[in-house]
C-alpha cells in the first residue's frame, strides 16, 4: 500500500507529466480499466465456483467412480508368481579405436 508522500510524489509526477488539462481524463481512464480488470477477474471467479458446484462425479453402488477410462490404469497389485527376468543380450563391442594406429614414417619430423 502507498503512503500518503508516495502518493504525494506519484500525484506531482503525474501533473508534471500529462499537465493540468489531460490528467482528469486519463485518471478517469485509469479507473475504468482497473473497475473492468476487477468486474471480469471477479466473473471468472464466479464461474469457476459455478462449475466446481455444477460437477458432482458419478456414483455406483454409493462408490465415487474416476470420470478416466479403465484402459487407463495399471494394475498394481502383486502377484503370487515368481516372475523370473530374461538375461540381457550382450553388448557388441566397439570397433577398435584409430588411436593405437603407428606413427606415419616420412621425411618431416613429427610436431608436438
Amino acid at each position: 500500500m502507498l503512503s500518503i508522500p508516495d502518493m504525494a510524489i506519484l500525484g506531482a509526477a503525474a501533473l508534471l507529466l500529462f499537465g493540468p488539462e489531460q490528467l482528469p481524463r486519463v485518471m478517469r481512464k485509469a479507473g475504468t480499466v482497473m473497475r473492468d480488470i476487477q468486474n471480469t477477474s471477479q466473473s471468472f471467479i464466479r464461474e469457476m465456483e459455478r462449475a466446481a458446484d455444477d460437477y458432482e462425479p458419478p456414483k455406483e453402488n454409493g462408490a465415487v467412480t474416476s470420470p478416466l477410462p479403465d484402459d487407463m490404469f495399471v494394475d498394481m497389485t502383486p502377484s503370487h508368481e515368481a516372475v523370473t527376468p530374461e538375461p540381457a543380450e550382450p553388448e557388441p563391442e566397439p570397433p577398435p579405436s584409430h588411436a593405437a594406429q603407428p606413427a606415419p614414417q616420412g621425411d618431416h619430423p613429427t610436431h608436438v
